[in-house]
């Protein structure tokens, strides 16, 4: 930028930025209210700058956004704080209509293995990862970020590539995911007690957010025979993605969505599954509306 800019240029420029920044910021944060936290001060510190020196704003606010992430991630970890799965990851619900185009939906969201993985990285190696593998921001800008060597960021990105690299769910994975969720809810439906031992794993967790709090379930037949005693409920229940992967909203009778799961498969066996039945939380997703 050259000359004089004025504040409404500047303003104008910044919200030309301003998804990207979210979207760099939710991957490094796992949650959109910090990602937001993080972008508006970005904004305050491009405010309090001469524009027209910054060569590339674009490049001087991923940046600052960077640094503003790591300094966030760096006091989480330097506080006291519930363990990453007491803590409710935010979810992006969508319908599920069982299309190939997984690629698409993930970019648009984190899938909770993901975020779980991601947690454990350490604020430089996790910023690495997140600007070039996924926004494909070169090795020497992100190292002037984390002070750091080309080859150096090149190493940290490296090292959690290969922490993430079982996160990824092939086309016939997810299609396995599928079939498991969908053998999960038929025999939901229809009280096959059995079929739900057989679908879900012996020793599966299922975590609840409740309106009194995370209540933890283990074990195929704990879950079951909580299952057991909400099989009279009046309710619809449908396969949905939950942050890319697929997962289940159920609706009460007047549609409002009284309930979300996301549920992680392995080995053709559900092994956990993460709900929100917290009225309060559910009334701040964004969830499909009642098929028919």
């Amino acid at each position: 930028m050259t000359g004089s800019v004025p504040e409404e240029a500047v303003a104008e420029a910044f919200e030309e930025q301003r998804g990207r920044l979210v979207a760099v910021a939710y991957r490094m944060l796992g949650s959109r209210a910090d990602a937001e936290d993080a972008v508006q001060e970005a904004w305050l510190r491009l405010a309090r700058q001469d524009a027209a020196a910054i060569d590339s704003l674009a490049g001087w606010l991923t940046t600052v956004v960077g640094r503003v992430c790591i300094d966030m991630l760096r006091s989480r970890r330097a506080r006291p704080e519930a363990p990453y799965e007491d803590r409710l990851p935010e979810f992006v619900v969508t319908e599920d209509d069982g299309a190939p185009e997984d690629d698409v939906l993930l970019a648009d969201s984190v899938g909770l293995a993901l975020l779980v993985v991601l947690d454990t990285l350490r604020p430089a190696e996790r910023l690495a990862f997140v600007l070039h593998d996924m926004f494909a921001v070169p090795f020497e800008e992100i190292g002037q970020i984390v002070d750091r060597s080309t080859d150096a960021t090149k190493m940290l990105a490296s090292r959690a590539r290969r922490k993430v690299q079982d996160t990824h769910r092939p086309t016939d994975e997810r299609r396995l995911q599928r079939a498991v969720v969908d053998a999960f809810l038929a025999a939901a439906r229809g009280g096959d007690f059995e079929g739900l031992l057989r679908v879900l794993d012996p020793e599966v967790m299922w975590r609840a957010h409740t309106a009194r709090g995370v209540v933890v379930k283990l074990g195929a037949t704990e879950v079951v025979g909580t299952l057991r005693h909400a099989g009279h409920a009046k309710v619809t229940a449908r396969r949905a993605l939950v942050n890319g992967e697929p997962g289940i909203v159920v609706w009460g009778p007047s549609g409002k969505p009284v309930g979300v799961m996301a549920c992680t498969v392995s080995g053709g066996r559900i092994v956990e599954v993460l709900s929100v039945i917290d009225p309060k939380l559910l009334a701040a997703m964004d969830i499909p509306r009642c098929p028919g």
